[in-house]
């Protein structure tokens, strides 16, 4: 254990915020790493032969707040043709560094690399063809295929440095290449290891004007892949290039944003991320408010905590497992995280409320129906609830009002009361813990009083912090309990103070994803600091959403963090690729329009590619894919198996319809 403490104390402290020394990489003008802002970008959707609208894209997401463009080359004539952007961008007064997007294609990439600032290659399929075979190698003919790899990749390396330009290595989880597979798996070191192959390479020729990414649409796999390349360049080199952050194929909407915080934001919480790109399945353009309010959140901030120091490490921070915990009722163990829907800010409580998280109350039959993200718990702080409640629901109120003779109540105490109280329940007692918020001072104090209430077999911790370092403080307390023996189920508490619902979003998942991703926590529950309001973004002036639509947001958003931390999973979740140049259909319509018919699958996942760069290897996380393999052509899979090719995009998605009812994944809808 005292090794793996050892390990992840190369990424940052855990317990306190504390960026990651990489070095500094020159982009243009622009300067990255080396404690340089956390620099936000995006991609164009544009055909990259258009000058004119891949340019005037380009100028919407600068304006937004883009530092830096990435435009594909899938070939030599769009290579050449980023010489006619750039002259037009900077003919316009806009100077911001452009990077040429490769896959495949040597070629176009050393043709870039003379014009503009910056190449991306993904060493996955810059010198392999994915066939999804597996080939059985000996160290000597690895050794032959590195050779191999280097004859191909060395002469980009020159050009870049000869001519200034950076590069971003950039491994995706979707395309590794046969080879890699083969050594080491569909795995997070075979993604450290295909990108460190390329990344020996240019070492050797001493250039190291290089960016490093490692992307799935899998936040776990993200997140454990990034944090072993971190540990690995630090045992190798004895330093950290620059790493760029992004979940592919997060999706659009909400979901979309929720799985792009989880995976960026925790790796950001770490420290770990030089830029990032917040992948969605929209208008580039929209990525970047997303960017900017993932990245303010820790630009400027320096290390502040009132934080123990950790001593010893009780988990691996590169593989998932789940704490382990004793059962409470349906809280802790090996049950799904259960949801409290926290609606104290009602002043009271009736059943039309309810339908706001999942249940919806019939008067006339007297009977409830309940949803897929029907809320566990429902905290009502003063206002108990009345009526007879649907049997999947139970109500939790201040310890204060709790009557011990219903069935369906249950107290929550905080920690002093707790342990003082005479009058506590048989079944379950939440107690909540404000964890390393007091001065040192208390400290000891507090864990006595959590070990006293720990002996309680009925004691669910409901952890939160008030700290500026909330996340690094609970994980703490994670820590300090599984290194005490604890094992009491714990609920994630987290309340925003945020205004857009966008920033909300990022804060709950960044907050409590993160956590979730290291295995911690047995339910989630989501509030507001101070008076439950959000504001209403669509609407002019300063207007707030109803109270209602607030509650439905925030039960919503901590059912849809469950599903992208893959802990529980309580709809269709659907792997979208966020568009480019090389897109071969209207990603977002056919997106909306699978949505459309397919999103009461719960736990199906079907993937939407634009192309065939990453579709097969992404879609061996999925169970259904639907790829664009021409102009108006979709190729359908089942897993990485092709079903069928070359069909009409006007009936591709009845198509798809047809081959879930084939695999007896179809059910009709509701």
């Amino acid at each position: 254990m005292q090794e793996q403490h050892s390990l992840h104390s190369g990424l940052a402290h855990l317990s306190e915020y504390q960026r990651l020394q990489t070095l500094e990489v020159k982009i243009g003008d622009l300067l990255l790493g080396n404690g340089h802002p956390i620099r936000v970008q995006t991609m164009t959707t544009t055909d990259t032969m258009n000058t004119i609208a891949t340019v005037e894209q380009s100028i919407r997401c600068i304006e937004a707040g883009a530092e830096l463009v990435r435009i594909t080359a899938p070939s030599k004539n769009e290579a050449y043709n980023l010489l006619e952007i750039k002259n037009e961008l900077r003919k316009r007064g806009y100077n911001t560094p452009l990077v040429a997007d490769i896959h495949f294609t040597p070629n176009a990439a050393e043709i870039a690399a003379r014009i503009i600032e910056k190449v991306r290659v993904n060493p996955g399929n810059y010198a392999d063809k994915k066939k999804f075979e597996f080939i059985e190698y000996t160290d000597a003919d690895y050794v032959e295929e590195i050779d191999r790899i280097r004859e191909r990749f060395t002469p980009l390396v020159k050009i870049c440095k000869e001519y200034g330009t950076a590069m971003r290595i950039g491994t995706n989880h979707g395309s590794l290449s046969d080879r890699i597979m083969s050594r080491y798996g569909d795995s997070a070191m075979g993604m450290v290891e295909s990108a460190m192959e390329f990344l020996r390479i240019a070492r050797d020729e001493s250039y190291h004007n290089i960016v490093l990414s490692m992307k799935s649409s899998n936040p776990q796999v993200m997140v454990q892949a990034y944090r072993l390349l971190v540990k690995t360049m630090r045992d190798e080199f004895g330093i950290c290039y620059p790493l760029h952050l992004g979940v592919t194929e997060a999706g659009d909407g909400e979901d979309g944003r929720i799985k792009s915080a989880i995976g960026i934001g925790t790796l950001l919480e770490d420290g770990i991320g030089d830029t990032i790109r917040v992948s969605l399945t929209e208008d580039p353009e929209f990525e970047i408010p997303v960017c900017l309010d993932l990245v303010k959140r820790y630009n400027g901030i320096t290390a502040a905590s009132t934080v123990p120091e950790i001593i010893k490490l009780p988990y691996s921070p590169f593989e998932y497992r789940r704490r382990d915990s004793f059962a409470v009722e349906n809280i802790g163990a090996k049950q799904v995280p259960v949801v409290v829907s926290d609606m104290s800010s009602a002043e009271t409580i009736n059943p039309e409320q309810l339908q706001s998280i999942g249940y919806d109350y019939d008067e006339a039959t007297d009977k409830w129906s309940i949803g897929d993200a029907a809320a566990d718990y429902v905290y009502t702080a003063s206002t108990p609830i009345s009526f007879a409640l649907p049997g999947t629901l139970k109500n939790i109120v201040n310890a204060s009002i709790w009557n011990a003779s219903s069935e369906s109540q249950f107290p929550i105490f905080s920690l002093a009361d707790f342990v003082g109280a005479v009058s506590k329940s048989t079944r379950i007692n939440f107690v909540m813990v404000d964890c390393y918020s007091d001065n040192h001072g208390a400290l000891s104090a507090q864990m006595e009083m959590i070990q006293e209430a720990a002996t309680n077999q009925s004691v669910v911790f409901c952890l939160s912090s008030t700290n500026r370092n909330a996340m690094q403080s609970v994980r703490r307390m994670f820590i300090e309990l599984t290194n005490l023996g604890i094992r009491n189920p714990v609920v994630l508490v987290t309340d925003s103070g945020m205004h857009t619902p966008d920033e909300h979003l990022i804060h709950f998942a960044t907050e409590t994803g993160a956590l979730l991703l290291d295995g911690m926590g047995d339910g989630i529950s989501l509030g507001f600091n101070g008076k439950a309001i959000m504001e209403n973004t669509k609407a002019k002036g300063r207007t707030y959403l109803p109270v209602k639509d607030i509650y439905q947001f925030t039960n919503n958003t901590a059912f849809s963090i469950l599903q992208a931390t893959r802990t529980r999973i309580s709809k269709t979740e659907y792997i979208s690729c966020p568009s480019c140049g090389r897109t071969l259909f209207d990603l977002q319509e056919t997106t909306a329009k699978i949505r459309s018919v397919t999103n009461h699958l719960k736990g199906v996942k079907i993937a939407i590619m634009g192309c065939i760069v990453n579709g097969p290897g992404e879609m061996a996380d999925a169970d259904f894919g639907y790829v664009g393999s021409g102009p108006g052509k979709i190729t359908l899979y089942r897993s990485k198996e092709i079903v069928k090719k070359n069909v009409d995009s006007e009936v591709a998605v009845d198509e798809l319809i047809q081959l879930l009812k084939d695999s007896d994944a179809w059910v009709e809808p509701a």
